[in-house]
């Protein structure tokens, strides 16, 4: 994870053409998020990055049906936490996208680009990638100058990189997607009977 070329490409790429790198901030912040509540016997912790094909894949095929079973009934406290893996650029846009349009829609944000631009990251498509990158934003009510000025945000970005590091460093996670389910780590994609398994044994052990 370079920061200085993650800067460099991000301006590049996602500047070029529509105005230099700014200076203003998003209007979320850039924590750990989470959904389900705090007080669930089941904790489960994913490491992810928005350019990180595999990830894009494990919540194209799963999230819903994750969401559904174990968020959305309070079974579980969900939280999401940022990676710099795969494509950096598109992690780096993405995330800070989600931030800029702000907590309430920042988990809709992840799966709007996770579905947009997973199926890109593979073939290395960038300018398509860019494309629905604004494509998200526009639907999330940005303008097409917001979003430039969300995504070349020398601060957000700074602030981006160093916190994805912290995470990895501190963590010891250094592939994605990585799982821990009440401290029990899965590593790779999981599909739903694993994760279903897995979340039974942490109930079941945290009676």
């Amino acid at each position: 994870m370079k920061h200085s070329l993650a800067v460099l490409v991000l301006c590049l790429e996602f500047a070029l053409g529509l105005s230099a790198c700014s200076k203003s901030s998003p209007s979320g912040d850039l924590g750990q998020m989470s959904l389900g509540p705090a007080t669930a016997k089941v904790t489960v912790v994913e490491y992810a990055s928005l350019g990180c094909p595999i990830c894009a894949r494990w919540n194209n095929d799963n999230w819903d049906a994750f969401k559904a079973k174990y968020v959305d009934t309070g079974r579980v406290h969900y939280i999401y936490r940022e990676m710099m893996t795969g494509e950096a650029p598109v992690a780096m846009a993405g995330f800070l996208l989600a931030h800029c349009v702000g907590k309430d829609k920042y988990f809709q944000v992840i799966d709007a680009v996770y579905r947009q631009v997973g199926p890109l990251l593979e073939s290395g498509q960038q300018a398509a990638e860019r494309d629905r990158l604004i494509k998200v934003a526009e639907s999330a009510g940005l303008t097409d100058d917001q979003f430039n000025a969300c995504v070349s945000d020398d601060k957000a970005i700074n602030a981006e990189q160093a916190k994805t590091e912290n995470t990895a460093k501190t963590n010891n996670i250094d592939s994605t997607p990585t799982f821990v389910i009440n401290g029990k780590t899965l590593t790779g994609y999981q599909d739903m009977a694993t994760l279903d398994k897995a979340i039974a044994d942490a109930q079941a052990a945290a009676k």
